[in-house]
């Protein structure tokens, strides 16, 4: 009889709450997947992210993108947030894959807020096209590196 392979998924701690948040935090740039609601066919794009004011991911973007016109079709998306460093195995560097429904938020009412966080938006955040999207999470896959994996819920991404 062959033994189950041990499970790679550590049980979920405190070190990897504060990782999920820290990459939250600081990251301003992820990879945004979702549906083409024409074929189904999974799409990749990059787009700019800042935490709301409860550290849930926002992003500014055009209604004319294609994402957008998926995001409408089907909420459900997945947000990879986390770069490679400069130097090392990109493989080493920690990730979080955020697995999330898509939410229009209130745009003028974070302004202050995205633009505080992203001031390179102040060109384009108030054209009319552009409108700001939450990412509400459902649940999350961290990598920290080779041998720290870890499942978390909504309540372990907010502080």
């Amino acid at each position: 009889m062959s033994e189950r392979p041990a499970d790679p998924i550590r049980p979920t701690d405190d070190a990897a709450r504060a990782l999920a948040r820290d990459l939250i935090t600081r990251t301003r740039f992820a990879a945004l997947g979702v549906l083409d609601p024409e074929t189904g066919d999974p799409v990749v794009t990059r787009i700019a992210l800042v935490p709301g004011p409860d550290h849930v991911p926002l992003t500014l973007i055009s209604t004319l993108s294609t994402h957008t016109a998926a995001m409408d079709a089907n909420p459900a998306c997945s947000v990879l947030i986390g770069e490679p460093g400069a130097k090392g195995d990109p493989l080493t560097h920690p990730r979080l894959t955020l697995q999330a429904r898509a939410e229009t938020a209130d745009k003028a009412a974070l302004r202050a807020h995205y633009l505080d966080l992203y001031p390179k938006a102040q060109l384009y955040y108030d054209f009319g096209d552009f409108r700001l999207v939450r990412f509400r999470p459902i649940s999350a896959l961290l990598n920290g590196g080779f041998g720290k994996a870890f499942r978390l819920i909504p309540a372990d991404l907010v502080a």
